[in-house]
């Protein structure tokens, strides 16, 4: 949010992300000639059967009939974003043996390689083959080396490759079976929208699959997950499977859990559909100051903008209204205080709002922490307020190198924000109202990028929102993303999404509702956000920041992601009547602009 005209630092993020990685590399030598006894181990290297025993990441491999190199169908995959296409399997071999991998390619940095050979990985590749190639190299496996990865894959910000008749020639490894199916699962910690589980694991299993009423919802290698996203008091069924190269056993028996009743993250006394605003109280812009008494009924959930630090890193943070000088027309603070006590009883939740443009804040110790868990505590006690708002922009949340798990994060400024939040909370108890405010950058960025990356380079910004918002979903009420002030995003789609009309809000909205892998990696899959969880964040007039989107396209996107009519070109995973709304920069940008925004809210839900 910002104090007065729109930033340009967003095009800017987007454009460092862009910087080209580059690559060494070398040829493998020739092949030796196979052994008589020697067979090709690779399943279905040709293709013909679709991509049975093959797995490609982030969906990006695709079977097409031409262009081929032998048979009727070959390999096409498009790297995109951080994914670099992988297409791989895991082949069954013999310990202290030699194999050859050999593949035809196609396209503009093609490799091959093998990988937990227990010697040396090997890899080949291609900078440019418009036409087929072939890519060959050999491998010997370790003493105690039962089973190899064999992959493909393209490179970051290259167009689309093509594959063929790979082959994987050398002596073949002992049958595997298929693992027992396990025993239990047994659920643990049950919250309004999480069950854990756990249970015995199963001899000779890679991993293991949890399925929710049938349907696979997550893959894992140990013995234990939790699913998220589940509806308060609501009873699941849950059941788990072994895998391995063999394949995957017997579903086990089911487990019933009902989640719980909930508290703050189900809505906090909101109503059905709710309009959020941002109040400016501490300062004044060319929207003028607008009195918390002259707030319009028409705002469900008004934000106190800002409480802000004393210093980036001190968690020290003050709030105090306009001064004179520069708002003439601010009221005293027991008229504001008696104003939020009359919006309250009207039904509406007042909320202080922390960071915005200017409000950089960084939790890096704990002593940060805990001064910011009192001095936010004090200003909702002097005020009488409902809640929180996390408005945390710029340089407030950075993802150090190596922290690539948003299930895990270990970046201090991030564990120190989630301790402290989930410390306010419990203060407060299942009344306390909690929303978020960041913007697309920090959160659906993160479909491509996840801060520096694995091999670093990136913008350590890119998702950083992402372990906060999953920590403590169970806790949230509601996540508003700014879309605005925002460059171009990726959507579910693939394709680009930009600011201003219908399209970017449903696709930026349905990434939310559906869930997506956390750059690309489809074993970290930041979980869906209920549909009472999520408003949608714009301007509220041209003047209040880059991004308008025209009461005419706004209720597009409402249409679409509620009834799933006006949809354009974007296909939404789902429907979802029950979104809770919309939010704006800003109730003063509002009145300013004759109340298009909030008029335009209580028409279309009948307000």
């Amino acid at each position: 949010m910002e104090r007065t005209g729109p930033p340009a630092r967003f095009s800017g993020l987007l454009a460092a992300l862009s910087a080209a990685l580059l690559v060494v590399a070398g040829l493998a030598a020739s092949a030796p000639a196979a052994v008589a006894a020697d067979a090709d181990l690779a399943r279905n290297g040709g293709f013909e059967a679709g991509l049975d025993g093959w797995s490609c990441t982030g969906g990006s491999g695709a079977v097409v009939s031409t262009p081929t190199h032998g048979g009727t169908s070959a390999l096409k995959a498009t790297p995109a974003g951080s994914d670099n296409a992988e297409c791989s399997q895991t082949v069954t071999v013999k310990p202290d043996s030699t194999y050859t991998l050999s593949a035809w390619v196609q396209g503009s940095y093609v490799y091959l390689g093998a990988s937990g050979t227990g010697t040396t990985d090997v890899s080949t590749w291609t900078p440019s083959s418009p036409g087929w190639t072939q890519l060959t190299t050999t491998f010997r496996t370790g003493a105690a080396t039962t089973s190899v990865k064999i992959y493909t894959h393209g490179w970051y910000g290259t167009p689309t490759y093509y594959a063929d008749d790979l082959t994987l020639v050398g002596p073949g490894g002992d049958p595997v079976a298929i693992p027992a199916t396990p025993a239990g699962p047994r659920a643990g910690t049950i919250t309004s929208s999480s069950v854990a589980l756990s249970w015995t694991g199963s001899t000779g299993a890679a991993g293991y699959n949890v399925y929710q009423g049938g349907t696979k919802v997550l893959s894992v290698t140990g013995t234990s997950a939790t699913v998220t996203g589940l509806a308060v008091s609501t009873a699941y069924s849950f059941q788990v499977t072994a895998t391995n190269s063999a394949g995957e056993s017997a579903k086990s028996a089911a487990v019933t859990a009902t989640t719980t009743a909930g508290g703050g993250g189900g809505g906090s006394g909101l109503p059905a559909h709710a309009l959020v605003g941002y109040l400016h109280s501490s300062f004044a812009n060319g929207s003028g100051y607008t009195r918390m008494a002259d707030v319009p009924d028409s705002w469900d959930v008004i934000d106190l903008a800002f409480g802000e630090p004393t210093s980036v890193t001190s968690g020290d943070i003050r709030f105090s209204l306009c001064p004179v000088t520069e708002c003439p027309n601010v009221e005293s603070v027991a008229e504001f205080k008696a104003a939020i006590k009359a919006k309250q009883a009207a039904g509406k939740k007042v909320l202080i709002s922390i960071g915005g443009q200017n409000g950089q804040v960084q939790l890096s110790t704990t002593a940060a922490r805990d001064t910011f868990v009192s001095s936010v505590s004090k200003i909702i006690d002097e005020y009488g307020l409902d809640g929180l708002d996390i408005d945390f922009e710029g340089h407030s949340l950075s993802l150090n190198t190596g922290d690539t798990d948003f299930r895990s994060p270990t970046t201090p400024v991030i564990v120190n924000l989630i301790s402290a939040v989930k410390t306010l909370k419990a203060k407060y108890g299942d009344k306390f109202v909690l929303t978020m405010a960041p913007e697309t950058f920090f959160v659906q960025l993160g479909y491509q990028y996840y801060g520096s990356g694995p091999w670093g380079g990136q913008d350590p910004r890119a998702g950083a929102y992402l372990p906060v918002i999953h920590a403590l979903r169970d806790d949230l009420t509601l996540l508003h993303v700014q879309d605005y002030n925002s460059g171009s995003i990726m959507g579910l789609d693939n394709q680009y999404h930009s600011m201003g009309g219908a399209d970017f809000h449903i696709a930026m909205t349905d990434m939310l509702l559906t869930g997506f892998p956390v750059a690309g990696d489809t074993t970290k899959v930041f979980p869906a956000l209920r549909p009472d969880q999520v408003s949608i964040g714009l301007p509220a007039s041209t003047q209040a920041g880059n991004g308008y989107t025209s009461p005419s396209e706004v209720n597009k996107a409402l249409n679409c992601l509620t009834k799933k009519t006006d949809c354009g070109s974007y296909a939404t995973h789902g429907t979802w009547p029950g979104l809770r709304g919309l939010m704006t920069w800003s109730i003063n940008w509002d009145r300013f602009n004759n109340g298009e925004f909030s008029k335009n809210f209580d028409a279309y839900f009948g307000g």
